[in-house]
């Protein structure tokens, strides 16, 4: 961490957070928005974190009911979770979906929390694959 830090800081640039985690998973097509799931477990298992660790959390939904399979099977909380809306309400832009949910939760943690909160972004694609992202703000 530091040290990816202090080459900002070398360069003349402030961080805004840092990529502290990744994890990836995936399931059967046809149960494919719940990829998150284990994307999220893996991310989870390689950090040490828990889900309560995390002061905000994007959660790439393209149908309600997808999220509610990923809030029940990861036990969310709503009150951090999407605070803001995800894709039914923001949408799903072609091609940076990942993009915006990542920004989202950057901004989200800029404007809410301070240094050293840990927010988390999920996305998940077609086929059944799946990313999380732990953010640490910097």
């Amino acid at each position: 961490y530091q040290r990816r830090v202090h080459g900002c800081h070398r360069l003349g640039l402030k961080p805004l957070a840092l990529v502290s985690g990744l994890g990836k998973g995936g399931c059967a097509p046809e149960l494919m928005g719940e990829s998150p799931i284990p994307a999220t477990q893996d991310l989870l298992a390689k950090s040490g974190s828990r889900i309560a660790d995390y002061a905000r959390i994007e959660l790439n939904e393209a149908f309600a009911a997808q999220y509610l399979a990923c809030e029940r099977g990861l036990d969310l909380n709503r009150d951090v979770t999407n605070v803001n809306g995800s894709g039914i309400g923001l949408g799903h832009p072609v091609g940076c979906t990942g993009a915006r949910i990542l920004v989202s939760l950057l901004h989200e943690l800029m404007r809410s929390q301070k240094a050293g909160a840990k927010g988390m972004a999920t996305m998940c694609g077609g086929g059944g694959v799946s990313l999380a992202t732990e953010l640490l703000l910097c």
